[in-house]
Parts: C-alpha cells; sequence; structure tokens
C-alpha cells in the first residue's frame, strides 16, 4: 500500500482535501487540525474531499470526514460532497451511513492542479486517545450499525 498524504487546496473559500494511498490515524492530528482552520476562515464557503485516489481509509479519519461534515452542517445547513469513484471505497462509505452525510459523486468537475501536501501533525498519545474517542464517538452517532460496531472500542477508551 501507499503510504498515506493529505494534499490541500484553496481558492476564494472553496477548499478541497484529496487523500492519497493509506489513509490512517497517523495523519488524523494533521486533518482534525486543519479541519478547524478551514472552518476559522472567514471566507470559507465550501469543502469537497477526494477520495479518488485512497487506497484504504481507517475509522478514526472516517470520525474526521464525520465532524467535517457535522460542522459543515451547522454552518449552512447543507451536506458537503466527497468524491469517490473507487468500489471498496464507497462500499466502506455506504455501510458507515455517509451516504446520508455527504453527497458523494463519482467525478470531480474540473481538475485540481495546486495541491499542496499537509504536513504531518506530531501530538502526545493523551491527544491521539481523545481524537480516537472523539472520531469513534462522531461515527456510533450516524447510525445503530455504526453504534454496535465502535461500542466496544469507545467503552474501552473510556476507561483507560
Amino acid at each position: 500500500m501507499n503510504p498515506g498524504k493529505i494534499l490541500v487546496a484553496q481558492s476564494q473559500g472553496i477548499y478541497i482535501v484529496k487523500f492519497l494511498g493509506d489513509v490512517r490515524l497517523n495523519l488524523c492530528s494533521t486533518l482534525d487540525q486543519y479541519t478547524d482552520q478551514m472552518f476559522a476562515d472567514e471566507f470559507f464557503k465550501t469543502v469537497i474531499i477526494d477520495l479518488t485516489e485512497t487506497d484504504c481509509i481507517d475509522s478514526t479519519c472516517l470520525g474526521q470526514l464525520a465532524k467535517i461534515s457535522i460542522l459543515y452542517k451547522e454552518k449552512y445547513g447543507q451536506l458537503p460532497t466527497i468524491v469517490s469513484t473507487r468500489d471498496d471505497v464507497n462500499r466502506i462509505l455506504t455501510s458507515m451511513g455517509f451516504d446520508q452525510v455527504f453527497y458523494i459523486v463519482n467525478e470531480l468537475v474540473s481538475k485540481v492542479e495546486y495541491l499542496e501536501e499537509l504536513p504531518e501533525q506530531t501530538v502526545s498519545e493523551e491527544q491521539m486517545k481523545k481524537q480516537v474517542l472523539q472520531a469513534h464517538k462522531l461515527l456510533m452517532d450516524m447510525n445503530e450499525n455504526n453504534r454496535d460496531a465502535f461500542q466496544d472500542l469507545v467503552k474501552s477508551l473510556e476507561e483507560n
């Protein structure tokens, strides 16, 4: 598998966040900090999540995407967009209920050429634990299947 990367671009308040390769826990702090910056931008209008080159995405990163959806819906009353062309990734998104909290489309209207890689953020073990817990709680709140799938993990994280 290709090591994961997050590429970003922004123009006139439109943000593109592109996941490449195997996107896992080590990139969640990076994504969380970028999400906070994005929503703090007074010119922020919309965000498009591009998963067209994502080989694999773990549940903690999915929880971070759920956070983006929640913040976007609170701010604008609408759903953000995910672009995904891979059947395996689409199955994960659908099984986790992402089709209810994102518009999922199979092509990007135009090609983005000026993406920059987000530098990976280093956080303490305690901060990482909090982010994993928050991400999985968000996933659990999306639907009953997710609640069943992650309740033991969340309980374990809360107890430790």
